[in-house]
């Protein structure tokens, strides 16, 4: 298939996708498609917590923020939706997004060129749809964006992630960490309770990491994940500073990309952390690290082969094994292993 329409498009929406570890795993696809339209202005759309990721990225000149809980829900909603961007004159749209509203989304805003992968049931609303094979759903995400736009004729390298964060950013984290020996722990994940491991784990590897390098011991996490963050603090010996629900998007980027190591659970921030290039240690149970692990080098995963992982749900519905093997040593020596590689 040709991506002629896309190449020589003036102006060109991407529509996202909706979690953050999601999206991180597309930026190597948007590189290529800044390298491939240099000229075109590249326009992101994506919901209010994914839109920061964004903000100051090279391969984006701007950011429009799809409400679907606030002003852009409902069907009035989606139509002033599509009234804005219809108003845009978008030449194309690259649907990163798999779900069948994405797809309608663009075709209610009389896009001309639509390309994407004709999932959800939504090939006949795209203009250009993508082959998409069985073998495909194995690769990894950052892949399987990438082969998104080679099936258009893109030249599309494999590549790292990318994201950026500002220097005014930066100097804000380390005002706020008031240390550059920094090892962040992110213990919830949004998906749900089966991808975390247990806060008094995540405590005793924080205290043995905290005595054995002198580090200052980070907590980072949403909003949801406060009640986490007071457990870890509760159980830990050694102080930490608890940034769990304190900070927004762009803030959570630049404390990553100030500390030396990230601990976490599979989610959001492990892939913000590899897009940094923090070395990380990745817990994983009922996900497929095959498809979803950090696409960095600077990565010990930590997982224990049980029967039933990885079982994708959302809720472990027998005793939480594929967790509960994992020891604090597993990931205190993970932890170790890349504390010492990097010295």
């Amino acid at each position: 298939m040709s991506g002629d329409k896309l190449r020589s498009a003036n102006k060109i929406l991407v529509r996202g996708t909706n979690w953050i570890g999601d999206a991180v795993m597309t930026t190597p696809a948007l590189m290529a498609l800044r390298a491939e339209c240099p000229e075109a202005e590249i326009v992101m759309l994506a919901n209010p917590l994914v839109a920061p990721l964004f903000k100051h990225h090279p391969a984006i000149d701007r950011v429009l923020i799809y409400a679907r809980k606030g002003k852009h829900q409902g069907v009035h909603g989606f139509y002033n939706m599509t009234r804005e961007l219809h108003k845009e004159n978008f030449d194309a749209a690259l649907l990163l997004q798999n779900a069948f509203e994405a797809a309608l989304l663009a075709f209610a805003a009389r896009i001309p060129c639509r390309a994407g992968y004709p999932t959800d049931a939504r090939r006949l609303l795209l203009s250009d749809p993508v082959e998409l094979n069985l073998a495909d759903k194995t690769l990894h995400h950052t892949e399987y964006y990438l082969t998104l736009l080679r099936r258009l004729g893109f030249d599309a390298p494999s590549a790292s992630l990318c994201l950026h964060v500002t220097p005014a950013e930066l100097e804000w984290a380390r005002a706020t960490l008031e240390s550059d020996n920094v090892i962040a722990l992110n213990p919830g994940a949004s998906y749900g309770s089966a991808k975390r491991w247990f806060p008094e784990r995540f405590a005793a590897v924080a205290d043995n990491l905290a005595h054995r390098y002198g580090a200052a011991i980070l907590l980072t996490g949403g909003p949801g994940e406060r009640e986490i963050g007071e457990d870890i603090q509760a159980f830990m010996q050694c102080n930490c500073i608890n940034m769990v629900g304190k900070t927004n998007v762009r803030q959570m980027m630049a404390l990553l990309a100030s500390s030396r190591l990230l601990i976490t659970n599979d989610s959001g921030p492990m892939h913000v952390a590899a897009a940094f290039g923090i070395p990380i240690v990745a817990v994983f149970g009922s996900t497929d690290h095959t498809t979803t692990s950090p696409a960095s080098d600077k990565v010990e995963i930590v997982r224990k082969e049980v029967d039933c992982a990885p079982c994708l749900l959302r809720q472990c519905p027998t005793d939480h094994r594929c967790m509960k093997n994992i020891t604090p040593d597993d990931v205190t020596a993970a932890a170790i292993e890349l504390l010492e590689k990097s010295r």
